[in-house]
């Protein structure tokens, strides 16, 4: 089967997951949960945990790019103030009314990943969860987030990665591209996400293969840590 967004240009690319997003919205929440029995949740909290020392420092702000429906920027919103940014206005919809609810210090602004309104050296903390290998360019992601941050602030990069042990890898493929897809497409009606979904996967860079990028983006004390053998890795980096 040919990759979704193989033949586009990376402009083509934005408007595609930006419109495929806007189509799974209503379902997004629960097929994360439900297609990771939950682990989604977990993986979250521990995003929050690795940069829990620089949300503590006094007046302290966090921003939290692609986020999506909210939950990563409610759960860092819990121990300082927090932006998150996303250019899929449905799915900001959703978050916001989340982030109301929750009655914690998050806004919600729509904006390009790439092009962030806010200026150089603002945030201690910058997250981005599940949303690298939707941007136009990894790298240019990565001077982004880079030029975001305050120095001595943190970086928390969570994405889906390469399982490493042959069989569980073997295992964990089949189900990713075979079984996922058909899930959900009947639950969200969107064929072309969740064939996306382990189309960009398998294009996005390795764990050892984006810690060296990070490092070329000028991110210091570099580090990694996979979840559940590697389906998803949390890499974490400082701007010194």
């Amino acid at each position: 089967m040919s990759s979704p967004t193989a033949s586009v240009s990376g402009s083509e690319k934005a408007n595609l997951v930006r419109s495929m997003f806007a189509q799974i919205a209503p379902k997004y929440d629960f097929l994360n949960h439900a297609l990771s029995l939950n682990a989604d949740r977990r993986w979250r909290r521990l995003v929050v945990s690795a940069v829990s020392d620089c949300l503590a420092r006094n007046d302290s702000k966090a921003l939290d790019l692609c986020c999506g429906t909210a939950d990563l920027s409610i759960e860092l919103a819990r121990m300082a103030e927090t932006i998150g940014v996303d250019f899929c206005q449905p799915m900001l919809q959703i978050g916001a009314k989340k982030a109301t609810k929750s009655r914690f210090p998050v806004l919600l602004v729509e904006g390009d990943a790439l092009r962030v309104p806010f200026a150089s050296d603002s945030f201690e903390v910058v997250t981005i969860a599940f949303g690298l290998r939707n941007l136009e360019s990894v790298e240019a992601g990565l001077a982004e987030i880079f030029r975001l941050l305050k120095p001595n602030g943190r970086a928390a990069i969570l994405e889906f990665s390469h399982p490493r042990l042959p069989v569980f890898k073997t295992v964990f493929q089949f189900y990713f591209n075979r079984i996922l897809p058909r899930i959900g497409n009947a639950v969200s009606g969107s064929g072309f996400a969740y064939r996306y979904l382990p189309d960009s996967v398998g294009r996005f860079p390795d764990q050892r293969t984006l810690a060296s990028m990070m490092e070329a983006a000028g991110f210091s004390g570099v580090s990694y840590r996979d979840l559940f053998g590697g389906v998803a890795a949390l890499h974490l980096g400082e701007k010194q």
